[in-house]
């Protein structure tokens, strides 16, 4: 019966706060967003791209990345670019190749002997110039260089970072911060 009466009323004028209320409730929900801090869960969306837009790596084709912040799963200079950002935030940010992974640094091409190359290999493990060689670093580590020459008593790696020296781009959009 309540509900006859309702409906068969006629058209409710609308109340006043219904045209506000939405409007208040985004401003509300935008300026309340949880923001990126040290540690935080991210799930977002990112691209690296050279300077002339050519991916390097990107997610946006795909499913977002979730990782924390502090980890070392994204470069720090990266993260701090993160640093305040507001979830929800698409921003593209513009970085020199020292904001970004550092200049190349000479110091870092060396020359690495046969037999240390072959301690690092799987057994016959044939190697070409461009390739990404992983080493036992002192304390238990690893560490990566790119081989940049071999012969019969050693190899030359490069390495510094393969984005270093170069500038980038790098897109995000922040999905969820936790």
């Amino acid at each position: 019966m309540v509900v006859e009466a309702i409906a068969g009323s006629g058209p409710q004028p609308p109340l006043a706060y219904n045209s506000v209320l939405p409007r208040t409730r985004l401003a509300m929900s935008q300026s309340s967003a949880p923001a990126v801090s040290e540690n935080s869960y991210l799930t977002l969306h990112y691209r690296l791209s050279s300077a002339a837009g050519e991916d390097i790596v990107s997610t946006f084709d795909g499913t977002p990345a979730t990782l924390q912040l502090g980890t070392g799963q994204l470069a720090p200079s990266l993260e701090a670019l993160l640093l305040g950002l507001p979830e929800g935030t698409h921003q593209t940010f513009e970085l020199t190749p020292e904001q970004a992974f550092g200049p190349r640094n000479p110091d870092l091409i060396q020359r690495v002997s046969r037999k240390t190359l072959e301690e690092n290999s799987q057994l016959g493990e044939n190697y070409v110039i461009g390739d990404l060689v992983e080493f036992a670093a002192p304390g238990g580590g690893r560490f990566a260089g790119i081989l940049r020459a071999i012969d019969d008593e050693g190899a030359t790696f490069d390495f510094n970072h393969p984005l270093a020296g170069q500038p980038v781009r790098f897109e995000v959009r922040i999905i969820g911060v936790l």
